[in-house]
């Protein structure tokens, strides 16, 4: 990250929020959109869901994919540092 402040305004799950980051700004959309579509794939399936708890279930979806990406890469380095 550079220090650079971006600021950008995205939609999530039908809300707009206003974001500043030190990320850029294609990053912090990509972000936005992959936690929308979670919410909204989340919302269909559980049509009954206050936005709160499709929020909540997204978050748990979304961390339990990023643990199982780091579980993932600790093996690969484990396998490449055994050879």
């Amino acid at each position: 990250m550079n220090g650079k402040k971006y600021k950008v305004k995205v939609e999530v799950f039908g809300e707009n929020y206003s974001l500043k980051s030190d990320i850029e700004i294609d990053r912090v959309v990509k972000v936005a959109a992959l936690v929308d579509e979670r919410m909204k794939k989340i919302a269909k399936a559980n049509l009954c869901l206050p936005p709160n708890r499709v929020a909540i279930l997204a978050a748990l979806t979304i961390a339990e994919e990023l643990l199982q990406l780091e579980h993932n890469y600790k093996e690969l380095v484990k396998r490449v540092e055994e050879e």
